[in-house]
């Protein structure tokens, strides 16, 4: 027979299914009776709304997925930015699977994205495919998304409400996913991911942190469409990323 759960792991497992909850929009659940537990347990036990302690990987694969889906759902109709919802043809939430080595977060949707509803599948989605094979892995193993989930008018660079107004949405995106590093693609990513200034010469070479993940920055694949002298520079940051998440380097 097993053994019974402790309050602590009960606890754990509660607060992991209403973090689930609130990242699908969930506001509210109908009260229900409280279990009788003795005084005692019930002081040393934590607080099941206590976002202090990070998120742990026992919540149901199923369950996230499903969450991830109501909240793609909840973006969808978003009115947030009335210049983006007056010039978008639909959102671009994300695609890829969930607990990737590597999710990759671009800048916002271009037109190919905004006509198909999916992030880089234009000319910088075909090379960014491309550099996804080299690291030996397919698009499918990775998560891919935007600081933006919809498209600037003549992709402009998103503004600064702008990403705020979709970071609420981005970070329970990442709660969802979980991935174990994020691979930032260019300045306005990497800059808003990691709430900084510095340019992305200057980020590149090192691992930073996003809300406990860690970051790499590297040079947009549309940049390298312009400056393809850079792609030595994309590969040399791949060669780390891969290294430090223990795959090996293809030749």
């Amino acid at each position: 027979m097993p053994d019974p759960m402790s309050l602590e792991d009960a606890a754990r497992v509660t607060r992991q299914h209403l973090d689930s909850l609130r990242a699908a929009g969930v506001e509210w659940l109908p009260l229900a009776p409280a279990p009788s537990v003795p005084v005692a347990a019930a002081q040393a036990g934590p607080s099941l709304f206590d976002d202090s302690e990070p998120q742990q990987s026992a919540v149901p694969l199923e369950e996230r997925r499903q969450a991830l889906q109501l909240l793609a759902d909840r973006v969808r109709p978003c009115t947030r930015c009335s210049e983006l919802v007056s010039t978008r043809s639909q959102t671009v939430f994300g695609v890829g699977k969930l607990d990737p080595d590597i999710c990759f977060v671009g800048e916002a949707p271009g037109a190919d994205e905004d006509r198909q509803g999916e992030p880089f599948v234009g000319q910088a989605g075909q090379l960014l495919n491309r550099i996804i094979v080299a690291c030996g892995m397919r698009r499918e193993d990775v998560y891919i998304c935007n600081i933006l989930k919809c498209r600037p008018p003549a992709n402009r660079t998103p503004l600064p409400n702008e990403a705020a107004n979709c970071s609420e949405y981005l970070e329970k995106q990442m709660d969802l996913v979980r991935p174990r590093f994020i691979c930032a693609l260019g300045a306005c990513a990497a800059q808003n991911l990691l709430n900084t200034t510095l340019s992305i010469g200057k980020l590149r070479g090192r691992f930073l942190d996003y809300r406990g993940i860690p970051v790499l920055c590297t040079y947009h694949p549309a940049y390298l469409l312009r400056s393809p002298e850079k792609k030595k520079e994309v590969w040399d940051d791949m060669k780390l990323l891969l290294a430090r998440i223990g795959r090996p380097v293809p030749k």
